[in-house]
């Protein structure tokens, strides 16, 4: 399943009246690990098994960002902020738009051509290293940056306030080793992530193995391995059976 570009927003009435009734069971999956791990490999497979959309978290960079990483700059939590609560948005109007459509194609029996509506949320792939920024994916704190006056402010105002309790938050952490890791990266050619950042990323990694609604797969499992694992972790962290 190739990489789904992100949905127009939806108008905020449409939202408002939709999101306190999604599906149960409608969930956004987080793909998280440092660079090198294989975050937009598993992402995609991982879509693929559950029926869901797949977006790469990449793709959502503001332009400064791709910049300063491209010249070997670490990111700051200020750069990553909007970045951030771009992507908890971006899965909360998938979910909206699933909700629309399902109800749509429920209510419209004469219509032949009615699309029939995919999995239950949405897999997006974030490297998501600090507890700090995984609590933002989760829709339970806001961005730091929102505290200063508008003037200061780097997440855009008009994105609407996060609903964790309704779409619920959980994360594939990919771990590995740094030799592995470092092989990957000198290997990967075009992508803006410098090798020489692998030590920054992971200096800066807090692992999430002890947080709820984290599955961990091994960077030295195969994907179809990794798939599996996740499958039957994120089964028993939900209650929805993905394992047949």
């Amino acid at each position: 399943m190739s990489p789904t570009p992100p949905p127009s927003l939806p108008a905020q009435n449409v939202e408002l009246q939709t999101v306190s009734r999604l599906n149960p069971g409608c969930m956004f999956i987080v793909v998280m690990g440092v660079s090198g791990t294989g975050k937009s490999t598993l992402g995609n497979a991982l879509a693929k098994e559950l029926n869901m959309p797949y977006v790469e978290g990449d793709d959502l960079h503001p332009r400064a960002n791709v910049e300063k990483m491209s010249a070997g700059i670490p990111l700051t939590d200020e750069d990553r902020e909007p970045w951030l609560e771009l992507i908890r948005t971006t899965a909360e109007h998938y979910a909206v738009e699933q909700q629309v459509e399902k109800e749509g194609n429920e209510t419209d029996t004469q219509d032949e051509n009615a699309k029939k509506v995919g999995g239950k949320g949405v897999v997006i792939s974030c490297s998501a290293l600090k507890k700090y920024y995984r609590d933002i994916l989760r829709g339970r704190r806001k961005p730091a940056s929102l505290e200063k006056s508008p003037e200061e402010q780097t997440v855009p105002s008009h994105l609407e306030p996060s609903h964790p309790d309704i779409l619920p938050t959980y994360f594939v952490f990919i771990n590995g080793p740094r030799k592995i890791l470092l092989d990957r990266m000198q290997k990967r050619p075009g992508h803006f992530m410098k090798a020489s950042m692998l030590d920054s990323q992971l200096r800066t990694l807090e692992s999430p193995e002890d947080e709820e609604g984290v599955v961990v797969v091994e960077l030295t499992q195969t994907t179809e391995e990794q798939v599996r694992v996740a499958k039957e972790g994120l089964s028993k962290l939900s209650g929805v059976d993905f394992r047949s």
